[in-house]
């Protein structure tokens, strides 16, 4: 069996019954043109291969040769559609073609993208094989169906150390994740740098000891995700969501609120950008942040801004886009963002309706659901929360309606901090299935990520900008409780991300369970789900 994942579009057997040994040692071998990725492949391989791969100068060795070369694969097995993340008028050509013979692993491209996506593939042919294993002699062809396809992490409520965010960068290219979004502000935190303001970071200097990325970390995890075909994309999480801006700079004006809200429910008030002061700080956050992003894009959130009425949120979001647009970037931002109009040139990325938060509609309903009771849900707080979202059921109308896209995040299967289902909890892991995920969310198992279908929220192919799975940080305390979140369930959306539909799930499991080798070389952990056959 083909373990790679997302898996191959087309692949036949060159040989049957042909293998080649996995156990090497092996050369890598790169076209002239093709040194940069070549060097970034070895350090992938690294973990894998160790002394199985042989040093550039030892070209007398016998073994076998994974080969990086500019070739004309087969024609693409299916076009790709969607938003580029570097920019691009037209997604860029990440079709290749991978054959496996008696003497090696050929990865041809005609772009270098698409021959470093053809390595992300052998190398999990060799780290899911193991020394002792061996490879099916085959020849395969493939290319990505949605130009994007993004991972978002959360350093605003739990920090995660530049060399973590190499190790996440590297996994998400491993999987043909392209885009990593970095959520840097929220109540909780901020993350980023700011020269012309340095009191936003002034208390994570001090007090959370650099709990930041300075303006040269910032630069350098760019080059490192793009040395990796990965693009960063920064989100400053405006106008709510802004206790940390508040408290590193008080005195900022509340934005107007409706009538009737206040002293209901706690909320922090989002800004006010119709206010002089107000607009001036964001628009010096904004230009510090578009001049240290090198890629194209800036999110500027608008997600969950309690507190603001419809006019100034409009205001607000208006002022925000056309801010990062002056700076030479282009904005996306939360689906809430299309209340503010559209044109064709926005992003509007979708991550909830009424339906999609599966709310009970009785009391008896609330008490059949313990997690929503430990989280402290009331029915007054769940007819509030009902009220509040229900804008959100006709956000992809309007974007639709001004001929923007849509970016596809829906909670209900693309946001991994939902926790792991009973069912699939072996006794080790009932600790981290309880300690870990948004109390309120309805946990679920590995197979129901892997159900989701792209096509099931009935939006336009043409219309979708790509897919991104997100990780929110309110429970985790370090890599490892991030890599438990993510693994095993992030292989099944980088397949449908790549290919466009789900996978066949007794296919995939099986294919999921032999990843686990390649996840401890690599050194990270995850959640042993029972609905996988582990090896």
């Amino acid at each position: 069996m083909n373990a790679a994942i997302p898996a191959p579009a087309t692949r036949t057997a060159r040989r049957p019954g042909g293998t080649l040994p996995a156990a090497g040692p092996w050369h890598l071998r790169a076209d002239p043109a093709l040194g940069t990725v070549a060097e970034t492949v070895r350090a992938l391989l690294e973990p894998h291969l160790g002394e199985r791969l042989l040093p550039q100068d030892a070209s007398d060795e016998p073994g076998p040769v994974l080969l990086l070369t500019f070739d004309a694969p087969p024609p693409p097995p299916r076009s790709t559609t969607g938003v580029a993340p570097d920019g691009g008028t037209a997604p860029a050509d990440e079709s290749y073609g991978l054959s496996v013979g008696t003497d090696g692993i050929t990865c041809r491209a005609r772009t270098a993208v698409g021959v470093f996506r053809a390595a992300t593939t052998a190398l999990q042919l060799l780290a899911v094989a193991g020394p002792s294993g061996v490879l099916d002699l085959q020849k395969m062809s493939d290319a990505p169906h949605y130009a994007w396809r993004g991972l978002m992490i959360d350093p605003a409520r739990s920090f995660v150390t530049p060399d973590e965010v190499r190790r996440v960068v590297d996994l998400a290219a491993l999987y043909k994740f392209n885009v990593l979004h970095l959520h840097l502000t929220d109540n909780e935190g901020w993350r980023i740098e700011v020269p012309s303001l340095p009191a936003l970071t002034a208390r994570q200097r001090v007090v959370d000891r650099n709990t930041f990325y300075s303006a040269a970390e910032y630069r350098e995890l760019q080059a490192y995700a793009a040395r990796r075909h990965v693009t960063l994309v920064p989100e400053i999480d405006l106008p709510g969501h802004c206790a940390a801006l508040r408290a590193a700079l008080p005195g900022l004006p509340p934005a107007p609120a409706p009538e009737g809200l206040a002293g209901r429910f706690p909320y922090v008030p989002p800004l006010d950008l119709a206010d002089p002061d107000t607009l001036t700080t964001v628009r010096a956050v904004l230009a510090d942040v578009c001049a240290l992003t090198t890629g194209p894009f800036v999110h500027i959130g608008g997600d969950e801004a309690v507190g603001i009425t419809d006019e100034s949120f409009a205001t607000a979001v208006r002022e925000l886009r056309s801010l990062v647009r002056g700076f030479g970037k282009r904005p996306l931002a939360w689906q809430e963002s299309a209340r503010a109009g559209v044109t064709p040139d926005d992003i509007a990325q979708f991550w909830v309706d009424v339906p999609m938060m599966d709310l009970p509609e009785t009391a008896e309903e609330l008490a059949a659901r313990p997690e929503l009771l430990a989280a402290g849900h009331t029915m007054e707080l769940v007819q509030a929360l009902r009220k509040f979202f229900a804008p959100c059921d006709h956000d992809v109308e309007r974007v639709l309606a001004g001929g923007g896209k849509v970016l596809l995040s829906p909670q209900s299967h693309l946001y991994l901090d939902r926790r792991y289902a009973a069912h699939v909890t072996p006794p080790a892991a009932a600790e981290d299935a309880a300690r870990l995920g948004f109390p309120a969310y309805r946990p679920r198992g590995v197979r129901y990520t892997a159900s989701w279908d792209p096509a099931s929220h009935g939006i336009p192919d043409d219309r979708i900008a790509g897919v991104e799975a997100t990780l929110f940080g309110e429970t985790l305390g370090g890599l490892d409780d991030l890599t438990v979140m993510l693994l095993p369930r992030l292989g099944s959306i980088a397949e449908t991300a790549w290919s466009g539909r789900p996978p066949e799930w007794s296919e995939h499991r099986a294919r999921t369970a032999r990843h686990a080798r390649l996840w401890r070389e690599r050194g990270l952990v995850h959640f042993p789900a029972a609905d996988i056959p582990w090896q």
